[in-house]
């Protein structure tokens, strides 16, 4: 990823939980904002009771989104339930929960690279969107600085436990700086914990699999932000295990559809088995 050049893979996400606010009936995902936050020309493209090509085809593709962002909120409300109070959003894009936060009391640490986080900040302001006194913009560099230094020079109080979501982010790194910023979570205080989701490599998944894999690691690639990383579900919980997490609650797509979508007179699922959800606690 250039450091002039915001996130393009950012934009593409918000506009699939953008559109799951229209096209999805009944929503899982309650995000009125992201709607608001991407931009007008793919606004415009989003019309009630009228489905393109391209949204039937990436219809899977928004059902995890606004699945995963429905999950780590859910988890958010948990941590909070039990005292947490900062909240770190790790790779933010254009996540809206910041701006409906729910939770009184509750600080929002966005980190994020500088250039989209300078695009994000300006669509705020464009579409009159509050930014409320318990958020913090954090620039962030995931491979050149730790996570210890983006936040030292903000509020964050590290002797406190606190939450972090990390959605979309991992396999666009390298694995140094994977272990790196999960090193940090894992030596906060008792009661932190941690969301995040993975890839699954190529050579455990299906031809169609595989192909649908191969499709998204071009469209990312050509967007400039190949992938990376990928992991296996058991080599990935034990490595967790040995860094000092606990509670592990790892969901496939089985899972997923199971707690989300169940019961759908419209079939929206996550189809496919390349990505997988964590939860991690310390």
């Amino acid at each position: 990823m250039l450091d002039s050049v915001a996130s393009r893979t950012a934009h593409r996400v918000a506009v699939r939980r953008a559109e799951h606010q229209v096209l999805d009936t009944p929503r899982i995902f309650e995000d009125p904002l992201s709607l608001r936050i991407i931009e007008p020309e793919s606004r415009a493209k989003i019309q009630p009771g009228r489905v393109n090509r391209k949204q039937r085809l990436t219809k899977s593709f928004r059902a995890y989104m606004a699945l995963r962002s429905r999950w780590a909120e859910d988890e958010l409300a948990k941590a909070v339930g039990q005292g947490i109070h900062q909240y770190v959003i790790l790779g933010a894009g254009l996540d809206t929960f910041a701006y409906r936060n729910p939770h009184e009391g509750l600080k929002v640490f966005e980190v994020d690279h500088p250039a989209t986080q300078a695009w994000k900040t300006q669509r705020l302001a464009e579409e009159g969107i509050p930014v409320p006194e318990s958020v913090r913009f954090v620039p962030a560099h995931f491979e050149r600085e730790t996570l210890a230094e983006e936040l030292a020079g903000t509020d964050f109080h590290p002797n406190e436990p606190a939450f972090f979501a990390w959605l979309g982010v991992t396999p666009y790194l390298t694995d140094r700086a994977f272990e790196e910023t999960l090193r940090f979570v894992a030596a906060c205080p008792v009661g932190s914990g941690i969301a995040f989701d993975y890839q699954i490599p190529r050579t455990s998944l299906n031809p169609m699999e595989s192909m649908a894999l191969d499709a998204l690691s071009l469209h990312v690639a050509n967007a400039g932000e190949p992938f990376q990383l990928f992991f296996e579900p058991e080599p990935l919980q034990a490595r967790l295990l040995t860094m000092g997490f606990h509670s592990l609650e790892d969901l496939g797509r089985d899972q997923m559809n199971t707690r989300y979508y169940a019961g759908r007179a419209d079939a929206l699922r996550v189809k496919g088995n390349l990505a997988r959800l964590m939860r991690a606690s310390v």
